[in-house]
């Protein structure tokens, strides 16, 4: 029995010392290397090496609260709302790779928010296609999402192509939280641009824009509007035949008729920008300049005034075509001019900073912003809820009479300057002033021409001058936005403020009829306004990182 125990463990010994063996004969494998995250810091702070290639990224991001008030005793024609707040989550990725031909630049950032109440629920969002709202019969209109590519753009040897800001704007509410003052401010739009530096820190830009982001409706004398809502054709006074026809002479044309015109403004060609600007250590400086269309349709098919939308070969067509109108379809072209400068004031305090900027335009209201709080791409509006009368905002007007296009002007001039009380409290003060204006004489047309058109017109101005001289339509208007802000930042990268803005709207020279209240007495309004008057108050509680 020994003598086998003996023979096993011989044997397994020399199986052991045979494996060991053959084992010592093989390849070691070697770990894979773990390659760490690496600082890149040829582009700031936050950037890092993405593992295995030479891009650098810096990941960011903001998450904000927000809630406000604004004052508004109308509870009638579903009005009322004075509490609004907003929830917003923010993430930026910024990549950037060191190229033969300079930085080679992708960044992107989505924004995703809960938004309330009239004034944060924004219908501007909501026509431009960056938010969608609740239907309920409670929260229409005052509950509203968004979900949006606020920025996707690519920079490369002086190219910038993408959706970014537009480079015609320069102060873009800078200093403020509501962002409320006239001025130009298109956050995002799609364009392509190049980008010359042509000296110490002077640089030329060109740029082609996404026209749709600039266009305020044309106004015609009312929209006709399916179940389904807007961006229909316009009605428009240029015909021959009716059944009862109704003759009214001016100025050479008999209009005995009504034809439909296509008034909405189609993308023909983009917005053409350029900007010179100056950066130093004093601050900066820019001229930019825009050239825009503005054009409508021709007359729908098989209307009143002919087949196919071409005017019919009569005395009334003649005048037309004499003036220029020959199928309806019609294309102008507006422009815009803004100036702007920034200086930085050190000296007293460090961080403090002063902007003053103008614009003008004709034919491109967006251009000066005019409408930044009213809101855009309507062609009237309320200044804001239950407010007692309409602001006017189209870039252009389709005479009826003459049937061609009248540009709108408008202008705006906007001053804004921040202090820092101390490190950890800051103030902004400023204001804006900015009218809009239209070619005179508009109004008398659609008036003459109101028993053919309809209510959409101001009164008639011969047969009903007071009604007339009462109608908001069309009128010149202006508005006022002054406000100062107080905003405290324990840490850093954490702001917690408030806000309260002055908003004043009128019209310039006369009075309107007052539509909160819509009494009448011997066919005139009772309570008639030349102004209405608001304030607001929004406070903020915001985290970047």
């Amino acid at each position: 029995m020994n003598r086998i125990k003996s023979a096993l463990l011989c044997t397994a010994a020399s199986i052991v010392g045979t494996a060991t063996a053959g084992a010592a004969d093989l390849p070691l494998k070697k770990a894979v290397p773990v390659e760490y995250v690496r600082v890149c810091g040829a582009y700031g702070a936050g950037f890092f090496y993405i593992p295995g290639t030479d891009t650098c990224l810096r990941v960011s991001g903001r998450a904000r609260f927000e809630a406000g008030t604004i004052p508004n005793p109308n509870r009638a024609q579903s009005q009322g709302d004075e509490y609004q707040s907003r929830g917003l989550l923010r993430l930026n990725l910024d990549a950037r790779t060191q190229t033969g031909y300079g930085t080679l630049r992708a960044f992107v950032r989505a924004e995703i928010a809960s938004r309330t109440g009239t004034l944060l629920a924004s219908g501007t969002q909501q026509r431009i296609a960056n938010a969608f709202p609740a239907f309920g019969q409670d929260t229409f209109g005052r509950v509203q999402n968004f979900v949006v590519a606020d920025k996707a753009f690519v920079q490369f040897a002086g190219l910038t192509a993408g959706r970014a800001s537009s480079f015609f704007d320069f102060y873009a509410h800078d200093y403020e939280l509501i962002g409320s003052t006239g001025g130009s401010d298109i956050a995002s739009t799609n364009l392509l641009a190049y980008t010359a530096k042509i000296g110490e820190g002077l640089s030329l830009t060109l740029a082609m824009e996404d026209p749709m982001f600039r266009k305020q409706p044309v106004y015609a004398a009312s929209v006709a509007t399916a179940a389904a809502g807007v961006g229909l054709p316009s009605q428009f006074i240029v015909g021959t035949t009716a059944p009862t026809p109704v003759i009214l002479t001016t100025a050479g044309f008999a209009a005995t008729g009504v034809t439909f015109l296509d008034a909405v403004q189609r993308s023909r060609m983009p917005d053409f920008v350029a900007a010179l600007r100056y950066d130093a250590a004093w601050g900066s400086a820019q001229i930019s300049g825009a050239v825009k269309d503005v054009n409508v349709g021709g007359f729908i098919g098989g209307s009143a005034f002919g087949t196919g939308g071409a005017i019919s070969n009569d005395a009334a067509g003649a005048l037309l075509a004499a003036r220029g109108v020959r199928s309806g379809a019609q294309t102008d072209y507006g422009w815009a001019v803004q100036g702007g400068v920034k200086v930085n004031l050190p000296m007293i305090a460090q961080g403090d900073g002063f902007y003053l900027q103008g614009a003008y335009a004709e034919g491109g209201i967006l251009y000066t912003g005019y409408t930044y709080l009213t809101g855009s791409y309507l062609s009237n509006l309320t200044p804001v809820q239950g407010a007692s009368f309409q602001q006017y905002v189209s870039d252009a007007v389709i005479n009826p009479i003459t049937g061609k296009l009248e540009l709108s002007t408008s202008f705006t001039v906007v001053g804004s300057f921040l202090h820092y009380w101390s490190p950890e409290w800051r103030s902004a003060f400023f204001a804006s002033y900015g009218e809009v204006n239209y070619k005179r004489g508009t109004r008398q047309a659609f008036s003459l021409l109101n028993g053919l058109i309809g209510g959409a017109t101001p009164p008639n101005a011969f047969t009903n001058p007071a009604g007339f001289a009462l109608s908001p339509v069309l009128r010149d208007n202006a508005q006022i936005i002054a406000g100062v802000s107080l905003i405290w930042s324990p840490v850093k990268d954490l702001d917690i403020g408030v806000e309260g803005t002055y908003i004043g709207t009128s019209v310039i020279g006369g009075r309107v009829a007052d539509q909160t209240r819509p009494i009448t007495v011997n066919g005139l309004p009772a309570f008639t306004v030349s102004r209405y008057d608001a304030t607001q108050i929004r406070m903020r509680v915001q985290r970047d990182f």
